[in-house]
C-alpha cells in the first residue's frame, strides 16, 4: 500500500488546525504520515509535536523524496504564490466530521474543516479553505484561493470569485454572484450580487 508523506507549509495557527485535520484523517484510517512542516521562521521548531524540516527552499528536495504538501496559511494571496511557484503534489485535507456529497468536487490542496457541509453539485476549487461549520449548498461554485470563514452559509447556486473572503457567520442567499478579490464582512447577509474588488458588510450587506 502507498502511504502519503505529508508536509505542511506554515507554522502558525492555521497550520496547527491543518495538522490536526490530517491527524484525524489518519486516526480514521487514511493511509498517511505527517513528516513535519516548513516555515521561514527558524524560531518555530515544532507544530503539534511535528518537526520543522526547514524553510520553503526545501520544497523541491522533499518532493523528490516522495512528499506531498498542504498549505497551512490563511492568506489567499500567499497560498496562490506558494502553490504556483512550486511544481509538487498537493494534499487535500478533509476532516472526517465534514459532510461532502459524492456529487460535489473538491480541488487539490483545499482544506475542509470540522463540521462543514458541501452539498450535491457544488464545486470547490484549488487551495480553498472551507472553515469549521461552513455550509456550501447545492450547485455553488467556489473559485481557487477562496476562504469561507466559520459558520458562513452559501445558499444554493452561489458563485464566488478567486481570492474572495467570506467572513464568519455571513449568509449569502441563493443565486448570488460574488466577484473576485472581494470581502464579505462577518455576519453580513448578502442579498444582491457583489462585483470584483468590493467589500460589503451589514444586514443587508452594502
Amino acid at each position: 500500500m502507498f502511504m502519503e508523506k505529508v508536509c505542511i507549509i506554515g507554522g502558525s495557527g492555521h497550520a496547527r488546525v491543518v495538522a490536526d485535520i490530517i491527524a484525524c484523517m489518519i486516526n480514521n484510517g487514511y493511509d498517511a504520515q505527517i513528516i513535519g512542516f516548513l516555515d521561514d521562521n527558524p524560531e518555530k521548531t515544532e507544530l503539534l509535536g511535528y518537526p520543522r524540516l526547514g524553510d520553503l527552499s526545501c520544497i523541491e528536495a522533499l518532493s523528490a523524496s516522495g512528499a506531498c504538501f498542504v498549505i497551512g496559511i490563511g492568506d489567499n494571496g500567499i497560498r496562490k504564490k506558494i502553490s504556483e511557484g512550486h511544481n509538487v503534489r498537493w494534499f487535500t485535507a478533509i476532516h472526517p466530521t465534514s459532510q461532502i456529497s459524492s456529487h460535489a468536487s473538491i480541488g487539490e490542496g483545499t482544506v475542509v474543516m470540522p463540521g462543514s457541509i458541501i452539498n450535491a453539485g457544488a464545486h470547490v476549487g484549488r487551495h480553498v479553505i472551507v472553515n469549521s461549520g461552513a455550509v456550501i449548498e447545492h450547485d455553488c461554485l467556489l473559485a481557487d484561493f477562496v476562504h469561507v470563514s466559520p459558520n458562513a452559509t452559501l445558499c444554493g447556486n452561489v458563485s464566488v470569485g478567486e481570492f474572495t473572503h467570506i467572513g464568519a457567520g455571513a449568509t449569502v442567499i441563493q443565486n448570488i454572484k460574488i466577484g473576485a478579490f472581494s470581502v464579505i464582512g462577518a455576519g453580513a447577509v448578502v442579498v444582491r450580487d457583489v462585483c470584483d474588488n468590493k467589500t460589503v458588510k451589514g444586514v443587508p450587506a452594502k
